[in-house]
């Protein structure tokens, strides 16, 4: 079964995926929003890719180099075994700052025997839009496009380059490389310098994994995601991305594709907190900065998503060249929800500000500023907050009251008096508190309904949808109180399946939903963990946990029937909730061991 067996590998400036057999089918440069230079994964035949074939029968297995960001592809036929240890360089400079250039690095690791290969070098520049032609050069492979528009990539390599571009067999006995470049090199590579990069950015996430706690249970996968969601991080901005890639199918077949190289502030913001439990408060930081710079003027209302680069204009059009993935047209680039409103994000975005006061108040540079955009949540908030809107789903059809946007407008108000409490700004409070009340009241009238015993997914509907479970985890309703346990089991039965949620089961714009939302099952998981069915909870855990590809990396969507992974990969939502959710059961066994030793 296809199960997206692909690795990332990237530097916080963009990111490649790798195949389980080692074909490089995905990648953007100099940028994660670039135009692709790689995209088999979107086009089988025009999409372009850099393989590596072993010539024999050698079996090969992937794995990660341990709490790096390094895939380490094996490939062995008896005595002759040799490896691919592909990365984006990433480390430390002297100046402080970070190294971290728009290139790829595929080491060539001789282990034993006279191992054989051969190299598919086919670069795709701009979309495929327009023809690649490779021209050898005396230090590398230049390729070049300037149909549609002028666009370059260099390969570097310590083998031939006449016969790496004419895929010709190459024996190995000793170590090698190939470096795919956006920009010429200044000075020439050699195969100790690559080891070098190598190195450096090996010891680069080795030091940032350890930064986090250990972890009694599921440590393995604490780290292993939050080293992906720092991937998915673009260091020059702070901007969190949604995924890696574009345009792979919540359905095969559909045309659900959308384009996930953006920064949402929901789901950014989620990530953020998630990272900064973990003690990696530079992240929370630069990310903060993200949102201040967005909001020069007090009165300016929040996008819910912008390019990495803090671009608000994300225009969506379709590249109908490519195929799509398995077929799935159409291939989109930009996305039209930036034009949506979702009353969602202002909560969302308090929550993060109030987390990070409360974790880092000595060494918070930006209080005046956060102050600021703390009181301008509140006007908006109590400006719109009974206005319809787009919903947690990004619905494009008509507006409506959507129950999880409506708790997070109770959110807003409620971190933001918070805040104002840890600032010593009483005066706005009792004036807060009121509309926090207003819009408690609100939702529990308009929001609930008696005849199934559950909250709804908007008011005055009969719809159940996953997103409500947070109502818990954001602190609006107790875990035991008897509405919220009736939820989660009216949510169990009516969108469960197999183990697997539905976001949601009512017909959308495109139809009914046939795949289940990967988060949607870890905040299910969270939710019976908190009203008390922890077993029951990590039995369904585990269990999600054995759908994800070789590597233990998760996408968007998970198919109901065949269990493969279905939509934009890697997902930072999916990562961050694995991550939520292995922490309770940690901490859990913590508490047991502790209490077993005192009694």
């Amino acid at each position: 079964m296809d199960n997206l067996n692909y690795g990332i590998i990237g530097n916080c400036r963009s990111a490649a995926l790798i195949s389980k057999t080692g074909s490089l089918d995905w990648c953007c440069l100099p940028e994660f929003d670039s135009t692709s230079v790689f995209a088999k994964l979107l086009d089988e035949e025009k999409g372009g890719s850099f393989e590596i074939e072993p010539l024999g029968n050698y079996e090969i297995h992937q794995q990660y180099h341990r709490d790096t960001a390094i895939l380490v592809t094996r490939y062995a036929n008896g005595p002759d075994v040799f490896e691919v240890m592909d990365f984006m360089p990433r480390y430390h400079k002297k100046d402080g700052k970070y190294h971290a250039p728009p290139e790829i690095i595929r080491y060539i690791n001789y282990v034993s025997g006279k191992p054989k290969m051969r190299v598919i070098y086919d670069p795709k520049l701009e979309y495929a839009m327009g023809e690649t032609t490779h021209y050898i050069k005396e230090d590398f492979v230049a390729s070049l496009t300037h149909q549609e528009k002028y666009d370059t990539l260099f390969l570097y390599s310590s083998f031939e380059k006449e016969s790496v571009l004419n895929g010709e067999e190459l024996v190995l006995e000793e170590d090698g490389y190939f470096l795919v470049c956006y920009n010429e090199k200044i000075l020439k590579p050699t195969t100790v310098k690559i080891a070098l990069e190598l190195e450096r950015t090996k010891v680069y996430w080795l030091d940032w994994a350890h930064k986090a706690p250990s972890y009694d249970k599921f440590n393995a996968e604490i780290i292993r995601s939050a080293i992906t969601l720092k991937m998915l991080t673009y260091d020059k901005t702070g901007a969190v991305l949604a995924a890696a890639t574009t345009s792979l199918p919540e359905t095969i077949g559909e045309v659900r594709n959308w384009d996930y190289r953006f920064c949402w502030i929901r789901d950014a913001s989620m990530v953020i907190k998630v990272v900064s439990e973990l003690g990696h408060k530079n992240s929370a930081k630069r990310y903060l900065q993200f949102i201040i710079d967005l909001m020069p003027d007090k009165d300016e209302k929040l996008q819910i998503m912008y390019g990495i680069n803090k671009e608000k204009k994300l225009t969506e059009k379709s590249l109908d060249h490519l195929a799509g993935y398995k077929g799935s047209k159409p291939v989109r680039v930009g996305n039209a929800a930036y034009k949506q409103k979702q009353n969602d994000i202002y909560g969302i975005l308090m929550d993060v500000i109030y987390e990070q006061l409360m974790k880092f108040s000595n060494d918070i540079e930006n209080g005046e500023e956060l102050w600021s955009i703390t009181k301008g949540i509140v006007w908006i908030v109590g400006k719109h907050w009974k206005e319809p809107d787009k919903g947690i789903w990004e619905f494009r059809g008509e507006d409506r009251h959507f129950t999880f946007s409506k708790v997070l407008c109770w959110v807003a108000l409620d971190r933001a008096i918070k805040v104002a409490k840890m600032f010593g700004k009483t005066r706005k409070i009792e004036k807060w508190t009121a509309l926090e009340q207003e819009i408690k009241e609100d939702i529990h009238k308009n929001a609930w309904n008696s005849d199934i015993n559950a909250f709804v997914q908007s008011y005055g509907s009969r719809h159940l949808d996953a997103s409500v479970l947070l109502m818990e985890s954001y602190g609006f309703i107790h875990a035991r109180d008897s509405k919220f346990v009736s939820t989660v089991r009216a949510i169990e039965e009516g969108l469960s399946n197999d183990g697997l949620l539905y976001r949601y089961k009512n017909e959308d714009d495109f139809g009914l939903p046939s795949s289940s939302f990967t988060i949607c099952t870890f905040w299910f998981i969270n939710s019976l963990f908190k009203i008390g069915e922890e077993e029951k909870a990590l039995e369904h855990f585990e269990r999600l946990l054995s759908y994800s590809n070789h590597l233990g990396l998760f996408s968007e969507d998970i198919d109901f029937k065949t269990k493969r992974l279905l939509g934009n990969f890697p997902q930072a939502y999916s990562h961050l909730a694995l991550i939520e959710c292995a922490i309770n059961f940690s901490k859990k066994e913590s508490e047991e061991r502790i209490l077993e030793s005192l009694g």
